[in-house]
């Protein structure tokens, strides 16, 4: 019989009355309160018989009437003195004021006549404008006018207060996910291994807390998730909640911080307090460095909202008590900017390092995107994971996705090794722009690229062309693609230097050929400027200098904190390392040259074949090499 999860408790609604509910009866209150308020403060209208109307005009006592339909309604005219008219006080009747009076069905054609005669004001008004179009036209200002309110101070509270009303103001902006919702396990995601072996000790205690308790375990606190980008930090902490099939409370650490001072503790607190009702549970924090900062460094002091919710976030992670079964999950790529008090033991007790998957672990990768799709059979994904070194999840999620488009606008049925291909090349080299380039320009182009084609080719520690091309990509005018053999996690000194030699190489192919050099070489002699100052200053791959780290390309997160913290060598070290650069790139440049010279037939026939095909794979480098005779023994000239 198949166990039940906790029972996941109701979400807390708004109200049970719609929204446009409460705006109907406000509609409807408010014209019921401007209705009676004409009619209170309307003047009295006197109703007078026909014949009684005509004998108050003949004595001068009516100074205008409006004539609508068979309606009549008029003023008499103000008495003289401020008493009552006509002189006997006793005798008349109150003649002040409006009245109203019905005409006759039959045309009375001695009315017009009379009421020139006494210089009566006639006001004929149409039929079509009834009495509740009045009415309306005097109301709809005023109701357009609260509507306008009611609607911008709604809008304001849910602006500013992150909820509906003003007391939502510390209200958490979590998302609840519930056990149908959180349907990911550990089955849906490829790779991670380690890191789901760490993971599996939360699910046992979040399944059954009481057989720890039982044994004197204090469960753990917190689980920081570290890596590059797209590796699957968010993914897996959602398959760890399905795997236990818990609550899932998820929000980002930018969530929690508002203008409003208070507001971010505010939130953390209604977020534990939910979580704890709902426990087991987990709660995710996704980029927690946006919260998490070292505190007091900066401009500004240590004062302020941010860090007042991060001390809120330590308070509650420390005041857990053992019978609460509640995990925080957080992720993040900067680990190195975090308050050192987040990663103490028992606030994150546990960290978990996310790397770029590796072969085996990018091919299931693409396969269970795959599984979305409609593909050919015959693709080899294997192949297609070799070709991927570098990609994260969400890289080859975009690889699979970016297919799918490209099959769809060539009207394909299905995604095949082609569209694949294309896709990847897309993402890697770039898209392909409509460039027109002269003839000159091309072959400038061509040779540069041959360059770097020939030197990856010859040199034995260099990684092996895959794909060259001459066609404009992204902001390159070609682009050379190399792929290594196997994945890699420690450079060696010697496939480092081969390495400069294939990035200096396509400006020695210029020279060479040319004479001179041009501005394409721009990209390539920064990015070897980079990874020569790397080798000397990072990785004491140098002659003077011995093993010591002189690296000042830390990133500084913080304001003034590269000021604060003045480089640790002397001028005369910082000449050395400048020395050291210069003399190991002109070496390389120079190897990169004598291989060339030494190989120009086969530069000559590189070029000619870029020329004529604009894009070669590795199959096609290797066809032109033979044909023009390369021995398979040739080495490198250095």
């Amino acid at each position: 019989m198949k166990q039940q999860g906790p029972q996941m408790p109701q979400p807390t609604t708004k109200s049970s009355q719609p929204e446009w509910m409460n705006l109907l009866l406000f509609l409807t209150v408010s014209l019921l309160i401007l209705y009676w308020f004409n009619v209170l403060t309307a003047p009295e209208i006197k109703v007078l018989p026909y014949s009684e109307f005509k004998q108050e005009v003949q004595q001068d006592r009516v100074a205008k009437v409006s004539l609508r339909g068979d309606e009549l309604t008029g003023e008499f005219k103000a008495p003289a003195g401020g008493g009552k008219a006509g002189g006997d006080k006793q005798a008349q009747p109150e003649t002040t004021g409006r009245f109203k009076t019905v005409l006759p069905s039959m045309a009375d054609p001695e009315l017009l006549p009379l009421l020139e005669k006494n210089n009566v004001i006639i006001k004929a008004e149409s039929t079509s404008v009834s009495w509740w179009l009045q009415l309306l036209a005097g109301i709809v200002p005023w109701l357009l006018i609260f509507g306008f309110f009611y609607f911008i101070s709604r809008r304001m509270q849910e602006r500013l207060a992150g909820g509906p009303g003003i007391f939502g103001v510390g209200k958490s902006k979590a998302r609840l996910y519930s056990e149908a919702d959180t349907r990911l396990t550990f089955d849906d995601v490829a790779g991670l291994e380690n890191a789901k072996a760490d993971l599996r000790d939360i699910i046992a205690f979040l399944r059954e807390p009481g057989r720890f308790r039982d044994l004197g375990a204090v469960p753990p606190r917190g689980m920081l998730m570290m890596g590059p980008p797209g590796t699957g930090k968010t993914l897996l902490a959602r398959a760890t909640a399905g795997e236990a099939q818990v609550p899932f409370f998820s929000i980002s650490g930018s969530e929690f911080v508002e203008m409003f001072v208070g507001v971010g503790a505010a939130r953390v607190r209604d977020l534990f307090e939910n979580a704890k009702k709902s426990a087991p549970a987990i709660i995710f924090i996704d980029e927690i460095d946006a919260v998490g900062r070292s505190r007091g460094i900066g401009l500004g002091g240590g004062n302020d909202e941010r860090e007042q919710t991060l001390n809120q976030i330590l308070s509650l992670m420390d005041g857990f008590s053992p019978e609460e079964s509640v995990v925080v999950m957080a992720a993040t790529n900067r680990p190195d900017v975090l308050d050192p008090a987040l990663l103490r033991p028992g606030r994150f007790d546990r960290k978990l390092v996310l790397q770029l998957p590796d072969r085996k672990a990018r091919e299931d990768i693409i396969k269970i995107h795959a599984g979305h799709i409609r593909h050919s059979d015959n693709i080899d994904w294997n192949a297609l994971a070799r070709r991927t070194a570098g990609f994260s999840g969400a890289d080859l999620k975009n690889l699979i996705n970016e297919a799918a488009l490209l099959a769809g606008r060539e009207e394909k049925k299905e995604v095949d090794t082609e569209t694949l291909e294309l896709a990847r090349d897309k993402i890697v080299l770039g898209t392909e722009r409509t460039l027109l380039l002269n003839e000159e320009q091309k072959k400038i182009v061509a040779y540069h690229e041959a360059g770097h084609t020939l030197a990856a080719w010859l040199m034995p520690h260099a990684d092996p062309p895959e794909k060259v091309t001459i066609i404009p990509r992204g902001r390159a005018l070609g682009v050379t693609e190399q792929m290594p053999r196997d994945d890699q996690y420690s450079l060696q000194e010697s496939y480092l230097k081969d390495r400069l030699v294939v990035m200096l190489a396509g400006r020695s192919s210029e020279e060479l050929v040319f004479g001179e050099t041009s501005s394409g070489a721009e990209s390539d002699i920064e990015q070897a400027t980079r990874l020569a100052r790397k080798m000397v200053s990072s990785w004491g791959m140098n002659s003077k200098l011995g093993a010591a780290n002189f690296s000042t390309e830390e990133d500084q997160v913080f304001l003034g904190k590269e000021i604060a913290q003045p480089r640790n060598f002397s001028e005369h070290t910082a000449q050395l390392i400048d020395d050291e650069i210069r003399e190991l790139l002109s070496r390389q440049q120079e190897i990169s040259g004598r291989v060339l010279k030494a190989n120009r037939q086969y530069l000559d026939s590189l070029a000619q074949a870029l020329l004529n095909e604009e894009t070669l794979g590795r199959e096609a480098i290797k066809a032109v090499l033979q044909e023009a005779k390369m021995p398979e023994s040739v080495a490198a000239a250095a």
